[in-house]
């Protein structure tokens, strides 16, 4: 995913709100029926299945990774709410995307692909195996065997000549970001081992899982305090620490925590860094009981990325209660007192061209406005939404499986084992393409001459 800090356009939907997703949300029928309405705003924004598209990508502006965090949020949203209107494109657009090597590097994504970005198609497939979603076909990619993949593959990445370990943001060398590591992919990196050892009971995850931690705590990437900073710059060996904190960077390992907590049978040291986790992340992001994005929410700075990270906090929160039940207590208002929060701003209207779900329940992003409707929709607002939504079922759902408890997806623990250099191959340059690049960069010559012009004009 590409981060960064830009002005958020607003779109003016402030005429005449016609519905509005109105939720009882001490009734579950109404809690379903309201999430059943935001699912479908959602996935009205999805274009895979059109005839010519690609299955599992999302149009512009919207990057992969993305898509792979909305069908993580479809599966659980079938497993909370029984419905299963969308299981269909679900496992299309999972499969689509799987890859030659059946390890979530699609060579239509590989060239820009980051370690993050990976990690989100993973821990799609790691819920997919969990919640006992529909396996695909024997002879198709198996969701266990995915992760497993995609966990050996971050083995090989992970890099003790910079910083002492951990893994970089990006895979490839020429890719801004490589020279740097952060949290949230090393969130990934923590968040699939863990849940591979709960699910398989193979400690070599676990070992794994602990690693990370140790190196992220080594490196101050997450403090005495559990603050949890964005990453820092392998030049400095990692000491110049971008102080920046998101929603998502703490859901992830807080997620990861608990399954080590739930996985360990309550060891003291997974309690107390998960009691460090969620103390911290709910002093830190929530106002009013409602979650916020501190870093860009209330500037109105929060890019297409930054307004889905809200929603992962939801859903590993929600996770963390089912798997460390003790928490409830703090989580459960929590999730409630934001999805109410959500709800209220699903109340614009269809004045958006990209929404195309029912006139009045494109949902916004500042839940702390509540019913003052903010005028931003996408895919982001509509996917974060439905997460408050949906996990406000928590305590009705069955917990995640393991094999040991009905578990029925296949694994492969030599998954991506083979896993060899994958710097894409690009095509030798045709005359025409010089041409082409020739004249491009004539243009671009003079478009910047002509910005210095009007600068010293000026």
């Amino acid at each position: 995913m590409r981060p960064s800090l830009r002005a958020a356009g607003t779109v003016g939907l402030l005429a005449g709100v016609i519905n509005a997703v109105q939720i009882d949300f001490t009734n579950d029928d109404s809690i379903k029926e309201g999430a059943s309405t935001v699912a479908f705003g959602l996935l009205k924004y999805y274009t895979g299945n059109n005839t010519g598209d690609v299955p599992g990508n999302l149009p512009d502006p919207y990057f992969w990774w993305e898509a792979g965090a909305m069908f993580g949020t479809m599966i659980d949203y079938w497993h909370y709410t029984g419905d299963e209107t969308y299981n269909d494109v679900t496992t299309q657009a999972m499969l689509h995307q799987v890859g030659r090597d059946q390890d979530f590097m699609p060579e239509n994504q590989t060239s820009t692909e980051g370690n993050d970005d990976q990690g989100f198609w993973a821990m799609a497939a790691m819920s997919a195996a969990e919640n006992n979603f529909p396996n695909p076909p024997e002879d198709q990619p198996q969701w266990l065997a995915l992760v497993q993949a995609v966990f050996n593959e971050y083995v090989t990445r992970w890099d003790e000549q910079k910083c002492g370990g951990g893994l970089r943001w990006q895979i490839f060398t020429f890719n801004n970001g490589f020279n740097y590591k952060n949290s949230i992919s090393n969130g990934c990196f923590f968040n699939v081992a863990s849940r591979l050892a709960r699910y398989t009971g193979n400690q070599t995850y676990a070992d794994w899982a602990e690693k990370v931690w140790d190196w992220m705590t080594e490196t101050q990437l997450i403090d005495d305090e559990f603050n949890i900073y964005d990453g820092g710059g392998v030049e400095e060996e990692c000491k110049n620490v971008n102080r920046a904190q998101w929603t998502y960077n703490a859901g992830i390992f807080l997620q990861g925590a608990a399954v080590m907590y739930n996985y360990t049978e309550g060891n003291d040291t997974w309690k107390q860094r998960l009691d460090g986790l969620l103390t911290r992340t709910t002093d830190y992001f929530f106002v009013d009981g409602i979650v916020i994005e501190h870093q860009c929410e209330p500037f109105g700075l929060c890019d297409v990325d930054q307004q889905t990270f809200k929603g992962y906090l939801m859903r590993w929160m929600a996770s963390t209660q089912i798997l460390a039940p003790y928490t409830a207590d703090t989580i459960a208002p929590l999730i409630q007192t934001s999805a109410a929060g959500a709800a209220e701003q699903c109340s614009g209207s269809t004045g958006a061209p990209e929404f195309k779900g029912e006139a009045g329940t494109a949902c916004g992003f500042q839940w702390t406005k509540k019913s003052d409707f903010d005028g931003l929709v996408g895919v982001g607002p509509q996917m974060s939404a439905l997460s408050a939504i949906q996990y406000t079922l928590v305590k009705r759902a069955a917990g995640p499986v393991t094999a040991d408890t009905g578990g029925t997806s296949v694994g492969n623990v030599n998954a991506g084992a083979s896993y060899e250099d994958k710097v894409p191959q690009l095509a030798p340059i045709t005359m025409g393409e010089k041409v082409a690049a020739g004249f491009m960069t004539t243009a671009v010559v003079f478009s910047v001459m002509g910005g210095s012009f009007f600068i010293m004009k000026e």
